[in-house]
């Protein structure tokens, strides 16, 4: 039997050096090449022709997803992902076995040395083993393996009324592509004492609360990840952990946080079209709504809900977005009544929060 031919891609000189004697230890495994990012791997794998690609996710000058996705396209081969965000980050994971990859190694965050040599029969076997798949082009694979994509009836029913029982304005924030950098610009402008922000954010689990504590860090709001049962209150913004959907209730005297662990919602967990629901049922009205950024349509369905129920609703215009899947897939379906900047969003959220009927429409 030919040994398996190897093509490492990282970015870091010593997982690459790792890598290559670990799977060097196997007499069945021959490593041809390595390459620091995607653009010279690309280079390689013609000069190469592996039957295997190890691929980090984190990388310069093209990440890791972008590059699987389009050598699938073009390219298709049986593909490892070696990184912390394929074990940290169940969308990663997800998103890289839905664009083609075989499998997936966790790259340990401590003691690279010890850590990895530990997995080494791991690693070998699990490369071995890709060299034996046969990977198909992208659009079969999507056909096949990528999940039902629910809606947010899989969560919460569509409530026959929308409710305004607060009166307070509640403002939400739905993002995905290129969000975290957009929400930080909206939350560094609100001034302590704004409306209470709910946001969904498509972010993996070990990453949200991080990234709650960065918008702690520059808002003067108080920021943090949404607990189950947490009073919603002035001044105060909600992130949605990356593990579950967050929904605002009445619970009688206030709105809470409510997280769900149902299945994913337009493939995201959290989504964004469960949080605008839960709002339309809860506060109706008083609700600001944006979409910001994002790859998709998650949010849009939903942000059509809130527009029906009175809600002031705005999406991040096309120049200012990264990706304008889910404002512009809001927007066709007439879901907001305005577009704004992403520099400008947040003065205009604050105004429509003071006078929520100069942004909403009627059903």
């Amino acid at each position: 039997m030919d040994r398996v031919r190897v093509l490492v891609v990282d970015d870091s000189a010593l997982v690459r050096k790792l890598m290559s004697t670990m799977l060097a230890c196997d007499p069945d495994i021959e490593v041809v090449g390595t390459a620091a990012d995607p653009l010279i791997a690309r280079d390689k794998i013609k000069q190469l022709n592996p039957d295997v690609l190890t691929l980090d996710v984190e990388m310069p000058r093209m990440d890791g997803l972008t590059f699987l996705e389009n050598l699938m396209r073009l390219r298709p081969m049986p593909v490892v992902m070696v990184s912390s965000l394929t074990t940290q980050g169940a969308e990663v994971t997800l998103r890289a076995l839905e664009l083609g990859a075989v499998d997936f190694l966790a790259k340990p965050s401590s003691d690279l040395a010890s850590s990895f040599g530990e997995h080494t029969l791991e690693i070998c076997a699990k490369v071995k083993q890709a060299a034996q798949a046969k990977p198909r082009a992208r659009t079969t694979v999507r056909k096949l393996d990528v999940a039902p994509r629910l809606s947010a009836d899989a969560v919460l029913p569509r409530a026959q009324t929308a409710g305004t029982r607060g009166g307070s304005p509640i403002i939400a924030i739905g993002a995905s592509t290129g969000g975290t950098e957009a929400v930080r610009v909206v939350l560094e402008a609100m001034p302590p004492d704004a409306p209470p922000i709910l946001v969904t954010q498509h972010i993996p689990a070990a990453f949200s609360g991080p990234f709650a504590a960065r918008m702690d860090r520059c808002s003067a709001m108080r920021v943090c990840e949404a607990q189950d049962g947490q009073p919603i209150q002035s001044g105060h913004a909600y992130i949605a952990p990356g593990s579950h959907h967050l929904l605002v209730m009445w619970d009688g005297a206030k709105y809470v946080c409510r997280l769900h662990d149902g299945p994913p919602v337009n493939r995201h967990r959290p989504s964004v079209d469960v949080l605008f629901r839960s709002l339309a049922a809860s506060a109706g009205a008083a609700t600001i709504a944006t979409l910001l950024t994002g790859m998709g349509g998650d949010g849009a369905r939903g942000l059509l809900e809130l527009r029906q129920a009175g809600a002031a609703t705005v999406v991040q215009d096309e120049a200012s977005s990264v990706v304008w899947g889910m404002p512009g897939a809001a927007w066709k379906l007439d879901a907001a009544s305005e577009m704004q900047s992403i520099e400008h969003m947040a003065a205009r959220l604050l105004v429509l929060a003071r006078h929520p009927h100069t942004g909403a429409a009627s059903a």
